[in-house]
């Protein structure tokens, strides 16, 4: 199994589908922002390719070259994303789950009016460039897992009904019935209303919120992809301690100044504590202290109903692989097993009649040991489905094949009070 986000480069190209125009092009290269472009001829040749067999009733999804992946899709007859991947070990469930945020990413940003009743390319152009800095962090070697899942990436804080009370009380004080705790691009805590919002919002607003420069408060206009995709809402945010932030979805009241400090020292001073012990959870995501066999260098638990889930490569951080190559190897796995083993998520794009009614033979549970395969030396990897959740743990080399899905069994009771 090759890991995915290995160095290579991927370019993302955005196009009106009707004249071919490109409206953006954005590159990465080893899990880093690029400036790299593609020439103008090679853009014409993927687009006219893809559009070639449009005319004859033919769709082009993807291709493969000997060592490039190449990726179409278009939205509502009006724009074309185009993904080329040469990273080592692409799969095309990851590229395709890529164009699919970042058309969310740009209807977050512009709506969807914009999109699919294009008056003014130029205009059009500007006005997505607000949405690059999300997009990037798409291509990038990204510490969240929601892009690729489809599942919000979640923490557990240590008294998070302290914290969901607090939350809904100020939401409800607020005027608001949206609202959620984020640190770090995951959320600690929402209310029943934000927890309620479609795909692809629910990922993509904490994610936006991880992405920004810190700031103090904010007043940001968004769409919603699946709820409003053409009425802008607004999203409030602010900073309650550095990295920990408070997120409102709003129409136009109440306005940003009447939050104010008074307001504020009401409802989260009481719990200030339990805040600051939210700071540190971001790349943990599970309470300090929290039990995990040693063996654990990684793990990704799902919870395929609420569409939640803890993605942490903390456990054991002194070992190798480093946790890059850790998040790597897991996105990988998910990948690998999503795609051969386990079936699409009830309700996503890929999930075919055929695969619903074929769901009474789904595995219960698959293993990989990738390196060398002298024993003591690779890494293993095991995934357990059980009812709605599903479980995804790096091992280390020591760990015994014979016991790997015990130790997730075991690993996913310990985990299911949690999510």
């Amino acid at each position: 199994m090759g890991e995915e986000g290995t160095e290579g480069t991927v370019y993302l190209l955005c196009l009106a589908a009707s004249s071919g125009v490109p409206l953006f092009c954005r590159s990465s290269r080893g899990g880093a922002p690029a400036r790299q472009q593609l020439p103008f001829s090679v853009i014409g040749s993927l687009n006219g390719v893809h559009m070639f067999g449009q005319n004859l009733e033919v769709q082009l999804s993807s291709a493969r070259t000997e060592d490039t992946t190449v990726v179409w899709k278009s939205f509502h007859d009006s724009i074309t994303l185009i993904v080329l991947s040469s990273e080592e070990g692409t799969s095309e469930l990851k590229l395709e789950r890529l164009l699919q945020m970042v058309f969310g990413a740009m209807v977050l940003v512009v709506g969807l009016e914009e999109l699919t009743n294009i008056r003014n390319v130029e205009r059009l152009k500007k006005e997505l460039r607000a949405s690059y800095h999300l997009i990037d962090s798409f291509l990038g070697d990204s510490e969240l897992i929601g892009d690729l899942t489809q599942c919000v990436d979640c923490v557990v804080p240590p008294e998070g009904s302290l914290l969901q009370e607090a939350l809904s009380g100020f939401a409800e004080a607020a005027g608001t019935a949206f609202g959620s705790l984020v640190v770090s691009g995951r959320v600690v805590a929402a209310t029943e209303s934000w927890w309620r919002l479609g795909t692809p919002e629910a990922v993509l607003l904490p994610w936006l919120v991880g992405s920004l420069p810190p700031q103090a408060a904010r007043d940001y206009p968004v769409y919603l992809p699946h709820g409003s995709p053409t009425v802008p809402h607004r999203l409030l945010t602010l900073t309650l301690l550095p990295g920990l932030e408070l997120c409102l979805l709003c129409g136009p009241r109440p306005p940003l100044s009447q939050l104010d400090p008074q307001l504020l020292d009401r409802w989260w001073q009481p719990v200030l504590e339990p805040l600051r012990a939210c700071v540190p959870l971001g790349p943990r995501a599970l309470p300090a202290g929290f039990p995990l066999h040693m063996d654990i260098l990684g793990l990704l638990l799902l919870h395929l109903e609420l569409k939640r889930c803890l993605f942490t490569v903390e456990p054991s951080g002194d070992q190798e692989p480093s946790p890059e190559q850790r998040r790597r190897l897991l996105r990988s796995f998910y990948t690998l097993a999503t795609a051969t083993h386990f079936p699409p998520e009830p309700g996503s794009p890929e999930e075919k009649v055929e695969d619903a009614a074929q769901r009474t033979q789904v595995p219960r549970a698959c293993y990989l040991v990738s390196g060398p395969e002298e024993p003591g030396t690779g890494w293993r990897l095991v995934a357990l489905q059980s009812g709605p959740r599903r479980l995804l743990l790096l091992l280390s080399a020591q760990s015994p094949i014979h016991a790997m899905r015990g130790l997730a069994t075991h690993t996913l009771h310990a985990l299911t009070p949690l999510l």
